[in-house]
């Protein structure tokens, strides 16, 4: 199966070559850590499994935000603290998405415009939240960046994990939403008026020297709510549809020669499965404008579920009367993913122990060992007793 790896090897080079001068840092470091990931060049672990007693020699994972491969393991590690901090409840989905005018200069600006993008969508959606009319109270909000389309396209939009209910200004007091409503948490053309004005009013606050382009009045700004799952046991899996995915999955590449770059993609217009051949070059630089820029936090939490409230979820929590029986152990989570992640290659049992570190220049020899012993294998006569005809 082709991999992104495969593909940036092949065509990385010459692409930074050519347009290295206008290429950011970012951009160079997340070609090499995917062309590195799980080779020798990042070394690896000798590790044992105690089941078939076979050993093997295990890759080190470049950890990049951006690399496919890795986005499996970190998901599995934030996922497993995110466990603590559920609520026995139903949660929302919300969608927060830019109008096509404003999407090349929030590229062109991501590091401050990200962040009013993210404020800018959350500010609008408590403001509502605390109107008595529909809840009355404190929110929380896991917010996650998106900068992409399905054919690779930029565009930034903000996915959201909203609890259904509110806190109370006495602390005591867990409000539901009226879930008869049609308009479900929030009205959605309030929502996205609210977006609107509170989006263009901090963009310009925080760059009063850039001229944002004009937005004709009458442009809705598109804004999805639905409920997202009702019970809270699923809503980590459900999390882990949008946290750390990365713009690319290694399955949607399906074909690589010296030219182009084919990829599969579902259309969201008419959801039919298409493929798309990109130039190489377009290829390379479509997936490199979804790297973001050293220090910009894709994931963050807001309201009740922000880090320094944890006191307050505690408290909420235990204001719910089935919270205690939805929050797992976290020794037991941690064991388990220690588990899951050391399963042997060949058995496939979780038997798999490590044994020793190996430094890169180790693992290059170790490599080398091994397929000039293959080599001289092939190339050694036939056993006497197997050779020739059968007796």
């Amino acid at each position: 199966m082709l991999r992104l790896a495969d593909v940036l090897r092949r065509h990385g080079p010459d692409y930074l070559q050519r347009y290295g001068h206008a290429v950011l840092p970012s951009h160079v470091r997340a070609v090499d850590a995917i062309t590195q990931c799980r080779t020798a060049a990042l070394g690896g672990h000798l590790a044992l499994c105690t089941q078939c007693q076979r050993t093997h020699l295990l890759y080190h994972s470049c950890r990049h935000r951006a690399c496919p491969q890795c986005g499996h393991d970190s998901t599995a590690r934030w996922l497993a603290h995110q466990e603590q901090l559920l609520l026995p409840t139903t949660y929302y989905h919300v969608v927060f998405t830019l109008p096509a005018e404003l999407r090349r200069v929030v590229r062109s600006n991501q590091r401050v415009l990200i962040n009013v993008l993210f404020h800018a969508a959350f500010d609008s959606l408590a403001t509502l939240c605390a109107d008595p009319h529909w809840l009355g109270g404190r929110i929380g909000a896991l917010a996650v960046l998106h900068t992409w389309a399905r054919n690779l396209e930029w565009h930034p939009h903000i996915h959201m994990l909203v609890p259904a209910g509110a806190l109370a200004a006495n602390g005591r007091t867990w409000l539901a939403p009226n879930m008869r409503r049609k308009a479900f948490l929030v009205p959605v053309r309030a929502l996205a008026q609210h977006f609107r004005g509170r989006f263009l009013s901090l963009a310009r606050r925080a760059l009063p020297q850039v001229s944002l382009p004009q937005i004709p009045w009458n442009k809705r700004w598109v804004v999805f709510i639905k409920p997202a799952v009702r019970d809270p046991k699923r809503v980590v899996n459900y999390l882990g549809r949008y946290v750390h995915r990365t713009a690319l999955t290694d399955k949607a590449i399906v074909g690589c020669d010296d030219k182009t770059v084919s990829v599969t993609y579902r259309d969201s217009r008419d959801q039919r499965q298409k493929c798309m051949t990109l130039p190489a070059h377009e290829f390379v630089r479509r997936f490199l404008q979804h790297v973001p820029p050293k220090g910009l936090h894709r994931v963050r939490a807001f309201g009740l579920l922000h880090p320094a409230h944890r006191t307050t979820l505690k408290r909420v929590q235990l204001l719910l009367t089935a919270a205690t029986a939805h929050i797992p152990d976290p020794a037991a989570t941690a064991a388990a993913l220690q588990r899951s992640s050391l399963r042997c290659p060949n058995c496939h049992h979780a038997t798999l122990q490590l044994l020793r570190r190996l430094s890169p220049s180790e693992c290059i020899m170790l490599v080398r060992t091994v397929m000039a012993n293959a080599a001289q294998l092939a190339r050694a006569p036939p056993h006497p007793l197997t050779a020739g005809t059968p007796t």
